[in-house]
């Protein structure tokens, strides 16, 4: 298995490729995932100068271990083979799929960038998909489209196009995204990858924004796509666990294998009835603390 399905993913920052400006060196903000775009972001007549500034920023820019994910054109397009061709030629981490509606959409994506990879030496599997979905039927198919690829490492909600899809607008209150949020991420979950929420627009608003991060925090998805750097401190904080946090978690692992040991099933820590139930989380809350950063122990 690829390590990098698992990695950490809490900020996943959109770049517009058409502006070079903007791709040569996002990692001082320090986000996990940079998004580079050839979609919408790039206007019909600068395809190709877009192109040729992904092909070159990947192959010569350090990003000193922040992953690279391609956002294509969409598969309706007569781009997004040519799109694959580029960033993969330039060795990028990831293809993220607009506009997923189908798993077929996904394994045409995934025979492209196969024959990418033989064509330019790249190791095959090497590199990633996701999908971003952007329609009622694509919110749908979710269990589907996570299952279609090995390469999958995830799904991400794109709210703009979805709620013009169900006939409402961005409202501010995330009602309108519960829906699609709720099954996304139990479709995420079944299938064993992971799952980001979409962008928040309104950056005058930061309150809000952290209010919408901690919603989708609480719900269980992995992280966020952002549009500014200004956004990054707000999700990092919110997906990396507070000091409580990982000192709670290891308790519970300490007392579980201890009292596992013993045969005590059923105890209590910090006052909280635990049993074996508990042991995953805490777990995983030590594994994300580590890869934030914060937590220098074992797992």
């Amino acid at each position: 298995m690829n390590p990098n399905l698992k990695r950490l993913r809490r900020s996943m920052m959109f770049l517009n490729c058409q502006k070079p400006g903007l791709i040569k060196d996002p990692y001082v903000y320090a986000p996990d995932s940079i998004l580079l775009d050839l979609e919408d972001a790039v206007a019909e007549r600068e395809k190709d100068a877009a192109r040729y500034s992904l092909y070159h920023a990947l192959q010569e820019i350090d990003y000193r271990g922040v992953e690279r994910v391609v956002r294509i054109n969409g598969l309706d397009s007569d781009l997004w083979e040519e799109d694959i061709r580029c960033a993969v030629a330039g060795g990028c981490d990831a293809i993220r799929i607009p506009k997923t509606e189908t798993a077929e959409d996904v394994r045409r994506v995934e025979a492209a960038v196969e024959a990418a990879e033989k064509d330019y030496g790249r190791e095959l599997g090497s590199t990633l998909i996701m999908a971003a979905l952007e329609s009622a039927k694509g919110v749908m198919n979710a269990y589907s489209i996570c299952t279609s690829s090995e390469r999958m490492f995830g799904i991400a909600l794109s709210g703009g196009d979805y709620t013009k899809d169900l006939q409402t607008t961005i409202s501010g209150t995330g009602v309108e995204l519960m829906g699609a949020r709720q099954n996304m991420i139990i479709a995420a979950r079944a299938a064993g990858v992971q799952c980001f929420d979409t962008v928040y627009t309104n950056l005058n608003d930061m309150e809000g924004f952290r209010r919408d991060v901690q919603t989708i925090k609480t719900m269980g998805f992995d992280g966020k796509s952002i549009i500014n750097p200004r956004q990054i401190p707000i999700v990092h904080e919110i997906f990396t666990p507070t000091q409580k946090e990982i000192v709670f978690a290891e308790k519970v692992v300490h007392e579980i294998d201890t009292k596992k040991a013993q045969g005590i099933g059923v105890f209590t820590v910090d006052g909280k009835m635990i049993d074996i139930a508990f042991y995953d989380g805490a777990k995983r809350t030590l594994a994300l603390a580590k890869a934030s950063g914060v937590y220098k122990g074992d797992i």
